[in-house]
């Protein structure tokens, strides 16, 4: 069968599935709303420069390895859901620290306190989506259902890419970084009760397990996959680090729904490639046109591509990471494909800072390069791979 589609089961809609898709959203629209507005508070307000400012978007992609050895051992030896409740608070607790800075007018914030927290802030928002995505959604539904579960609710997270920003922006735009700050906490903090209202049952410990492992964190088969998709969310880290609209974000959101909609009817059953394929066709097509038509007709229309790319990649990707995994391994390939698309998104946040010096043109030539090697790559090599190397 070189074709796929994902069945709809209307009884994993129930209440407790839509609280943890819905705290899914809320988690990462907390961390996504700060993408557009924190280089211009850094800057602007902390008088940081350019490369500070963009290694401290990017470290943010370092913070999301160091808790992911642990969750294993955590998971099995403390309430699963607890684990990704202090999660929570600890990023929670993180973004207030931001908002303390804030409050501190008269002095400037320092280089290695802002470095710490977003690298802290990884780390946590890392462990709260591995545990949150990887075990907690799985606890909520049949295993028949864990497939549709985990594509579903990925998609609650990836809306949050286009609402989170929006938002950011629109927030910044009529109160201020500080307000930001506190929608950010906010929206974690609902995601935090919608978890903490679901009684989750306990699960007795296996013996024997390692407190620095591999399982619930990276999958090691996985490396062909993890580089690719890596190529494509960066280059998508660099078209986002790049909007800075109310207008960008929105008909990206629009993009999104397109790819739900291709989806269900386009791609039904078409043969398995087609998907990535026509993804990274338009993510090039959007990066054409910004480097060639610099318009506002052409801006919406490269926008909704980026959104239809995001959408159609990230949804594929994700079920070819739980294809290839073995049995009891769904939980390691879904934190994995969250590693991959979070790192080159962070990374392609900050690299315009990092390399200022460079104009957008250049930038986006970047971002240009990477979708086309990542094209490249898939149609020559990884899909070739996979088909050889799935497992399920």
């Amino acid at each position: 069968m070189n074709s796929q589609n994902t069945p709809v089961h209307i009884k994993l809609w129930h209440r407790e599935f839509w609280q943890l898709a819905i705290a899914n959203l809320l988690l990462s629209l907390s961390v996504y709303m700060l993408i557009p507005v924190l280089p211009i508070w850094l800057t602007q307000e902390e008088n940081f420069s350019q490369m500070e400012t963009g290694l401290s978007m990017g470290v943010f992609a370092l913070g999301l390895y160091l808790l992911g050895p642990f969750v294993s051992y955590l998971v099995q030896h403390y309430r699963r859901n607890k684990v990704c409740l202090w999660a929570i608070i600890g990023l929670i607790a993180c973004q207030g620290m931001l908002w303390y800075i804030d409050t501190l007018k008269s002095e400037f914030a320092e280089f290695w306190l802002i470095l710490l927290q977003r690298f802290v802030l990884g780390a946590l928002f890392g462990l709260a989506q591995m545990v949150l995505a990887s075990t907690l959604v799985i606890d909520t539904c049949e295993s028949f259902q864990r497939t549709e579960a985990n594509h579903s609710a990925s998609w609650f997270g990836r809306f949050a890419l286009s609402l989170g920003p929006l938002a950011g922006v629109v927030v910044m735009s009529q109160w201020g970084f500080e307000s930001v700050i506190l929608a950010s906490m906010g929206s974690a903090a609902v995601a935090l009760l919608l978890i903490r209202m679901i009684d989750f049952p306990f699960r007795t410990p296996e013996d024997h397990v390692h407190i620095f492992s591999c399982d619930r964190f990276i999958l090691n088969q996985g490396g062909m996959l993890f580089l690719n998709l890596l190529l494509i969310s960066l280059s998508l880290g660099i078209i986002i680090s790049m909007m800075d609209s109310v207008v960008d974000f929105g008909m990206m959101m629009v993009g999104f729904l397109f790819a739900l909609l291709a989806q269900r009817f386009v791609f039904r059953d078409a043969e398995l490639k087609s998907e990535v394929v026509t993804g990274l066709i338009l993510l090039i097509a959007a990066l054409l046109l910004m480097l060639t038509h610099p318009t506002e007709t052409a801006d919406y229309i490269s926008s909704t591509f980026v959104g239809m790319a995001a959408g159609i990649i990230g949804s594929r990707f994700l079920l070819f990471f739980i294809k290839l995994s073995r049995h009891c391994q769904r939980g390691t390939s879904q934190s994995t494909f969250t590693l991959a698309w979070e790192t080159g998104l962070a990374l392609g946040v900050g690299l315009p800072y990092i390399f200022s010096d460079l104009l957008p043109f250049g930038m986006m030539l970047l971002a240009l390069g990477s979708a086309i090697v990542a094209l490249a790559m898939y149609n020559g090599v990884t899909h070739t791979w996979f088909m050889s190397h799935k497992n399920r």
